[in-house]
C-alpha cells in the first residue's frame, strides 16, 4: 500500500477510535497516542536505551515521555532543529547543565535548556529515537512524509556519528503497528530495530540496510539552499 495511503488510514483510525491525544488532529504529525507513557517504559527497559549517553531524539509529542526518562537517567540528548534550518542544526540537551529535567524536553522549552551544536559536535550515539505514523512488524517506518528523520541520520551517519550498528527505537500505540509487507520501503528509508508499545516490545529478526551517508543524487538545489548543512558538507 503507498505511504500516503497507509498514513491517513492511521490518522482516521486514531482520531475515531479516540486514541489520539492532543495536540488534535492527529493528522499532518507523528500523532500524539494513549499509552506513551507506558511505551516509554518499555523503551527505557531495552539495552538499547537503559545504559545510553548519546542519543539522538524527535521532538515530537508521543516521544516526550521518553526523553524525560532519557535525561533522567543522565542520557544527552540530541534533538533537531526544524527542518534542519539552523546553522547549528542540532540542540545538546545535557542532564548534568539541565536546571529543570521535566520542561527542558518539551518544545517549547528546549532552547531556553539547551545548547545549538553543528552536527560535527555530535559524538558517536548510542541509539536513535524517532517518531513514527506507522511501522510494520519487520521494521519498516512510515513518517509525515517530509523525510527530514532519515536525512538526519544520513548526515550524522555522513559524519560518523550514526551507522549500520546504531539502533533505531520508535514508541507507537498498537493500532500504528503494522503487519509485516504492509509497506515496501524506499531505498533512503532507515530501519527501525526496536518497537514499543504500551503492551508489547518488538525486536526486528532482520531489519534493512542504514544509509552510510547522504545520497547527493536525492538533494536538490532547493534543499541545499533551505539546509545550511548540507552545502557545507559537500562543500558549497
Amino acid at each position: 500500500m503507498a505511504k500516503e495511503s497507509i498514513r491517513q488510514r492511521v490518522w482516521d483510525d486514531l482520531a475515531d477510535s479516540g486514541e489520539a491525544r492532543f495536540p488534535f488532529p492527529p493528522h499532518d504529525r507523528i500523532p500524539n497516542v494513549a499509552g506513551a507513557e507506558t511505551a516509554a517504559e518499555r523503551a527505557m527497559a531495552t539495552p538499547e536505551l537503559r545504559d545510553a549517553d548519546a542519543v539522538k531524539a524527535n521532538p515530537d509529542a508521543p516521544q516526550l515521555p521518553l526523553r524525560r526518562r532519557l535525561l533522567r537517567a543522565g542520557t544527552t540528548l540530541y534533538v533537531a532543529a526544524p527542518r534542519l534550518a539552523d546553522e547549528a542544526p542540532f540542540l545538546e540537551l545535557d542532564p548534568e547543565a539541565v536546571t529543570d529535567l521535566e520542561a527542558a524536553p518539551t518544545v517549547s522549552h528546549m532552547d531556553d535548556h539547551g545548547r545549538r551544536v553543528g552536527p560535527g559536535a555530535v559524538p558517536p550515539l548510542d541509539a536513535i529515537v524517532v517518531g513514527s505514523v506507522a511501522v510494520t512488524a519487520e521494521g519498516v517506518r512510515v513518517g509525515k512524509g517530509e523525510g527530514f528523520s532519515d536525512l538526519e541520520f544520513a548526515i550524522l551517519g555522513e559524519l560518523g556519528a550514526a551507522d549500520e550498528d546504531t539502533p533505531v527505537v520508535t514508541t507507537v500505540h498498537d493500532r500504528q503497528v503494522l503487519e509485516a509487507g504492509a509497506v515496501d520501503p524506499d531505498a533512503h528509508d532507515v530501519p527501525i530495530d526496536v518497537i514499543c508499545t504500551p503492551t508489547r516490545t518488538l525486536r526486528v529478526d532482520e531489519p534493512g540496510p542504514k544509509p552510510s551517508g547522504i545520497d547527493w543524487d536525492r538533494i536538490d538545489d532547493e534543499r541545499l539552499d533551505e539546509i545550511p548543512v548540507l552545502a557545507r558538507l559537500r562543500g558549497d
